[in-house]
């Protein structure tokens, strides 16, 4: 096994790229030093990207945030801006692991181990966040709902590298949420999972609304029908009975010894009424 710490993001996809065997990316570790340590991997290259510059660094940008691949999650959560304007997007990213883990674990390798229980991808893909990717061919940018695309399997090609995932700017009257249902109190796999991004007019009632369900699907959803449901409404009871049903209509969860089909379903709908009422509030939002 070969070991590159890469100086540069060029440097890290070419080598990736031109590697023939098993390659791993290490930023914060918290996965890849787990699968190496228990023999479910065995790279034949693991390339470092900690030394890229900027890649550990938190900058404003056209109103938004640009947040670097090995940011840790601690350092994120403790970023006034970007707890301000996306709280939500923090709340994903501070449920992975125990405190120790948070300190090294980045909403990234998150988003590219292509779990559909990811804590940070929901609240990234409702968000609308958008991942910049260094390869072979040089830069592109791709929007987070695009890259994962099954169990541990994602979008990018070999040799691509995600170097940063932006979070765009958002008018005043706008906020986000994240809630999860794990079976034990901490440090635990979503069964289901909601983050609600939401806008609002100035009579408080909503102007936009994307829904985004995770852990009940191979990979994460988009509720489309239930952010239209939303729109022009002040979250009332039938509102949101109606918004949770979409969600549970395009909920397509499996049984297993963690949560059966119809608790995942129903869980995920309850979910997102919650997420959805945190956010409005969050919001200014007034009933």
């Amino acid at each position: 096994m070969r070991y590159l710490a890469a100086k540069t993001a060029g440097e890290a996809a070419a080598a990736l790229a031109a590697e023939p065997g098993l390659t791993r990316i290490l930023a914060g570790g918290t996965d890849v030093l787990v699968q190496l340590k228990s023999g479910l991997v065995e790279p034949a290259l693991i390339v470092d990207i900690k030394q890229i510059p900027g890649i550990a660094e938190i900058v404003a940008e056209d109103g938004g945030y640009r947040i670097g691949a090995a940011v840790p999650n601690a350092v994120l959560g403790e970023h006034a801006g970007v707890v301000a304007m996306w709280p939500g997007v923090v709340e994903g990213a501070n449920l992975i692991g125990s405190t120790q883990v948070q300190g090294r674990c980045t909403m990234v390798g998150n988003l590219c181990n292509g779990s559909p229980a990811g804590d940070a991808v929901p609240g990234l893909i409702a968000a609308n966040a958008v991942a910049r990717i260094v390869g072979p061919n040089g830069q592109r940018d791709l929007p987070v709902a695009d890259i994962p695309t099954g169990p541990g399997k994602t979008s990018l090609a070999k040799g691509e590298v995600i170097t940063s995932v932006f979070l765009p700017a958002r008018p005043a009257r706008a906020s986000d949420a994240y809630l999860r249902f794990i079976p034990r109190t901490e440090m635990d796999i979503a069964v289901a999972s909601a983050a609600v991004s939401l806008e609002l007019n100035a009579d408080d009632t909503v102007k936009a609304a994307r829904v985004v369900l995770g852990a009940v699907a191979p990979t994460v959803i988009v509720a489309e029908e239930a952010g239209r449901i939303c729109v022009g409404s002040k979250l009332d009871e039938a509102t949101l009975a109606r918004m949770a049903a979409a969600c549970e209509a395009v909920a397509k969860p499996i049984d297993d010894k963690r949560g059966t089909v119809a608790f995942r379903t129903k869980t995920a709908g309850t979910l997102a009424k919650r997420a959805a009422l945190t956010a409005y509030t969050r919001a200014g939002g007034t009933k």
